[in-house]
């Protein structure tokens, strides 16, 4: 349809400039939307869970394995629907709230910020993931205002070495076959999306927990409480995974 539209605008121009026809109707008829792309989740029922479990175990191979720093990567991307670049963008402050009402500031895209509340287990993996990076680094890499995601080395984590570590995550598990081409990240992303979607929660849920400025279907922006959104991703069954894996000594 766009493609149609762009050769009939094309014509019609042609068509001016030769002086065949006095105007160009076609900008009254209105450039067609181009189609939202498809989702592109991890595929199989359980390979989030294969995923987070293989993590979990560490691998003899790596030269220097940090599996809780692994693990909250993924589960941030799993069970919070983060993109990438919110994920780069994230400070240690931004795990903030009362217990029971914990949550992740995010700065999403287009300046839009937004409030994902996180389950228990959820949070005592980024907890066991902040202690073992003040084991190597000591506390004060732990500050307010330190980047959440760090490298084996204590620096920012950027988006090639976030990439590559995803990468690495599903030679692992051993699932690079059941990740879909062209959505190596986004795939935990559209993972989290889709299983809220099977578990009950509603378009306006998702919406507001994934950052989407509007509801595709009728470009209306729905407030959601924030005890709705809460509901909404206590459903997602992907925390649940959580509940067996990290554990690891808490530093004080």
């Amino acid at each position: 349809m766009h493609r149609a539209w762009s050769t009939w605008n094309s014509f019609f121009t042609f068509l001016v400039a030769e002086g065949v026809v006095p105007g160009n109707p076609m900008p009254a008829v209105g450039r067609p939307r181009a189609p939202l792309p498809h989702p592109k989740p991890l595929r199989g029922d359980d390979t989030p869970e294969e995923l987070l479990a293989a993590v979990a175990r560490g691998d003899g191979r790596q030269r220097d394995p940090w599996p809780e720093r692994d693990l909250a990567v993924l589960a941030l991307a799993l069970c919070a629907g983060l993109r990438l670049s919110e994920l780069l963008a994230l400070r240690v402050a931004s795990l903030a709230g009362r217990p029971g009402e914990r949550r992740v500031d995010v700065a999403g895209k287009g300046g839009r910020p937004r409030v994902v509340p996180i389950e228990a287990d959820l949070d005592r993996l980024l907890a066991d993931y902040l202690d073992s990076r003040a084991r190597r680094f000591g506390a004060r890499s732990v500050r307010p205002d330190s980047p959440l995601l760090v490298d084996r080395r204590g620096e920012p984590l950027r988006r090639g070495g976030l990439q590559y570590l995803v990468e690495s995550c599903y030679r692992r598990a051993g699932i690079g076959d059941r990740v879909p081409r062209g959505a190596r990240l986004h795939a935990l992303r559209h993972t989290f999306a889709t299983r809220l979607a099977e578990d009950g929660a509603s378009a306006a849920e998702i919406m507001r927990l994934l950052g989407h400025a509007s509801l595709a279907s009728s470009q209306t922006y729905i407030e959601v409480t924030a005890g709705q959104q809460r509901a909404a991703v206590a459903s997602n069954r992907t925390n649940r995974a959580l509940a067996g894996l990290g554990g690891g000594g808490r530093v004080g």
